[in-house]
């Protein structure tokens, strides 16, 4: 997995990934086996928040967890063994919820390949609870690379 630096515009915030596709991520018929995009939007989504300064380290330091409480895929086209693909993610949504769009797209020809979304809560750590406002330490490390 190699890292780039996203932009920035109409306050959206971005970075991407490139992932060469392994033979353990694919099916007998030889593309990615759909559940290993989740694995993918991961690693796009882990470094988008290293980006903003709010990891998963972070938000437990802050008392939150925010698990993922809505996954979406569209799978347009296969990826093959040995294909390199990017994996885009956008942070689209931060003031009530953390909400991702990803873009996996084959390198050499831009194609899109499968389009996602994230959507992550609040969780308090201490009880528990659902929150319905980002914790203000997330709200302030966005507007500081707006």
């Amino acid at each position: 997995m190699r890292t780039r630096a996203g932009t920035e515009t109409a306050n959206r915030i971005s970075h991407e990934v490139d992932v060469t596709i392994q033979f353990y991520d694919v099916d007998p018929m030889n593309i990615v086996w759909h559940g290993n995009y989740v694995r993918f939007l991961e690693q796009a989504r882990s470094e988008l928040l290293k980006k903003i300064g709010f990891t998963y380290h972070d938000m437990n330091d802050a008392g939150f967890a925010f698990p993922v409480v809505d996954l979406r895929l569209k799978f347009i086209r296969p990826a093959s063994f040995g294909q390199p693909v990017r994996v885009r993610a956008t942070l689209i949504e931060w003031e009530n919820r953390i909400r991702i769009d990803y873009l996996v797209y084959y390198i050499k020809t831009k194609e899109n390949l499968t389009k996602g979304q994230t959507t992550q809560l609040a969780v308090d750590m201490q009880t528990q609870e659902t929150q319905f406002d980002c914790p203000p330490v997330l709200l302030e490390r966005v507007a500081a690379m707006q």
